[in-house]
């Protein structure tokens, strides 16, 4: 997209990614909009959203931009937290960062900002290399994906780091955020903690997880109980999954070739999708856990997803 002129709303979380990519839009000419999403916070719990909303203005004060505050805490404490809690207690591995970018950064935001009159909108996120963020962003609707710029979609973290020192931006030697999506400094764990208490590990733990012993390859909510075994187990040649949003066209019975990959950061194994089932070519390296994430590729192009079933 030829951004001159346009109207673009981007999602200033406070961190450097985001901050870069305002300044490159406004470089290219575009009307830009920063905007600060405020999700849902554990109450009574370290909550660091006032010094990221103060971070994301100071940005914006220095790329002199219009700035703004979305609420977004009603969407993300029932599709993201809700939902992070519900699978838990089911015994599942839910994924929050995947709901929390469909429902929120690609849900709330896109809507606010086009009820604004924006023409597009813009994140951070990183769509290739060390960083690539492709794997939670596959239950996106296809038609807000290609409606959304990733200003530094192709680059690499250090890139980032360098221009942003060269917009002399005031987040440039920020560290990077490490919690999940809005939970900011609060660890999944700790949450669960509080909301569980911590006598059935069973709730505090998901499958393939690193536990003191090994690796978690099964566990009991009704017992409390977890098995764990020194490698992380592996082994399956297919899995089955349900929800699935796809990217490119798929024709009913058609049979994909592909590959998968069931956790960030994990390998990818070729395969092919017949159904509701990917079919390895070789075996899983990962248990299949179910309520996680399935993420297909065909090359480095993302064309779906789903949530393992099994």
């Amino acid at each position: 997209m030829d951004v001159k002129g346009k109207r673009i709303f981007v999602g200033l979380s406070g961190g450097v990614d985001s901050a870069v990519s305002a300044a490159l839009l406004k470089q290219a000419g575009a009307q830009v909009t920063g905007v600060f999403i405020k999700g849902w916070y554990p109450p009574g719990m370290p909550c660091t959203w006032a010094a990221e909303r103060r971070d994301a203005m100071r940005v914006a004060a220095r790329l002199h931009i219009p700035f703004l505050t979305l609420d977004a805490s009603a969407e993300y404490k029932k599709h993201v937290i809700d939902y992070l809690l519900a699978e838990y207690r089911a015994g599942r591995t839910p994924n929050p960062d995947v709901m929390c970018n469909r429902e929120v950064k690609f849900g709330a935001f896109y809507r606010f900002a086009k009820s604004q009159g924006a023409d597009a909108i813009a994140t951070g996120h990183y769509r290739s290399g060390e960083k690539d963020q492709n794997y939670f962003l596959w239950a996106v609707p296809k038609d807000v994906l290609q409606a959304t710029l990733f200003p530094v979609g192709n680059s690499e973290k250090k890139e980032v780091r360098a221009l942003a020192k060269k917009f002399n931006l005031p987040v440039a030697e920020k560290r990077d955020s490490q919690g999940i999506c809005f939970l900011g400094a609060v660890s999944v764990k700790e949450f669960l903690e509080k909301e569980f208490g911590n006598d059935n590990p069973a709730l505090l733990y998901t499958i393939g997880q690193r536990v003191p012993g090994g690796y978690v390859i099964g566990k009991n909510v009704g017992k409390k109980e977890i098995i764990v075994s020194e490698a992380r187990a592996g082994g399956a040649r297919e899995a089955r999954f349900t929800d699935a949003n796809w990217h490119v066209p798929i024709v009913q019975h058609q049979v994909l070739h592909i590959s998968a990959q069931t956790r960030y950061r994990g390998p990818r194994c070729a395969g092919r999708v017949e159904g509701n089932r990917f079919i390895s070519s070789e075996l899983l390296p990962e248990l299949p856990a179910p309520g996680q994430s399935i993420v297909f590729y065909q090359g480095d192009e993302l064309v779906g997803g789903g949530i393992i079933t099994g």
